[in-house]
Parts: C-alpha cells; sequence; structure tokens
C-alpha cells in the first residue's frame, strides 16, 4: 500500500496541471506579468514626501512658512530636492514592474531621459545663482518666466521618462 502511493504521488507531480485558474505555462509562452507590491509601494512612498517636499519649496504659505512673495534661494533648492526625490521615487516604482525580466532599451533611455530632466530642471532653476540667469549674483536672485519654462521643459523630458519606463508587455 506504501509503495503504491509513493507511486502515485511521484506521478501526479509530472502530469500537468488542469487547474484552469493556474494554468502551467507553455514553453515559449509569455511569462506572467509579476511585480513587487512592497517596492512599489516604498517608491510610491518616497515619491509622496518629494512632492510635499516640492510643494514646500513652491508654496511655503500653504504650511504657513511664505516670509517673502519672491522665489528665493532656499525655497528654489527645496523644490529641487523634491523634485529629486520624485524622480528617484518614480524609477524605484517603475523599475519594480521589471524585476523578472531585462529592462528594454526604451526603459535604459527612459531612465537616461528623467536623469537629463532633472539636470534641466536644476541649471534652468539655478539659472542666476550659477551667474548665467537675467541676474546676476550681487542683485537678489530672482526665479523669472525664462527659468520657469526651462524647469518645465525639464518636468516634460522627465515625464517622458517615466512613460518610457512603464514595461508595455
Amino acid at each position: 500500500m506504501r509503495f503504491s502511493l509513493l507511486y502515485f504521488s511521484s506521478m501526479s507531480e509530472s502530469l500537468p496541471s488542469s487547474d484552469p485558474l493556474n494554468p502551467e505555462p507553455r514553453p515559449g509562452a509569455p511569462q506572467a506579468f509579476s511585480y513587487s507590491t512592497t517596492r512599489v509601494r516604498i517608491g510610491l512612498l518616497i515619491t509622496l514626501i518629494g512632492f510635499v517636499l516640492a510643494i514646500l519649496g513652491i508654496r511655503p504659505a500653504i504650511f504657513g512658512l511664505d516670509r517673502s512673495p519672491l522665489i528665493g534661494f532656499v525655497q528654489l533648492a527645496v523644490f529641487l530636492v523634491g523634485l529629486a526625490i520624485i524622480c528617484i521615487g518614480g524609477y524605484l516604482s517603475l523599475a519594480s514592474f521589471w524585476r523578472r525580466s531585462p529592462t528594454s532599451i526604451a526603459a535604459e533611455i527612459g531612465l537616461r531621459l528623467v536623469a537629463t530632466g532633472y539636470v534641466i530642471c536644476v541649471f534652468s532653476g539655478m539659472a542666476d545663482i550659477f551667474g548665467f540667469g537675467s541676474q546676476l549674483l550681487p542683485a537678489v536672485p530672482y526665479f523669472g518666466p525664462l527659468q520657469a519654462l526651462g524647469v518645465e521643459v525639464g518636468e516634460t523630458i522627465i515625464a517622458v521618462g517615466f512613460l518610457l519606463i512603464i514595461p508595455y508587455h
């Protein structure tokens, strides 16, 4: 009796599964899409923290911290740090979708576009501080319309990079 139970249990392991909800993949068939929900949640939490920092830099009056009508160096630095944290969190969230397969060329290009967009944001936002903006350093730095346009262009490039990182299976 014991021998027959062992024989039948070993045979059942080699038979294909007949479960319609969890069929075994056929050879050459595309694999199921799987990702780590923990990594996605951590990435989204980091993105949310970066968003709060970016809002703190853009509109400190929301938190009761507004001291001047102009956007100064500290506000701009806090905004850019928040934007960097948003980029890191967004990349971590989207990169977790590539857990089981190697990243595509489009995803690699997307990562580089996110980094390039952030560099554009930093250099256009801090143009007066770096010395190539409309206000040179003895004057008070001013975040003008051209700098705002440069930051918007950088953010658009970041968004395109994030769209390229998404796996389209």
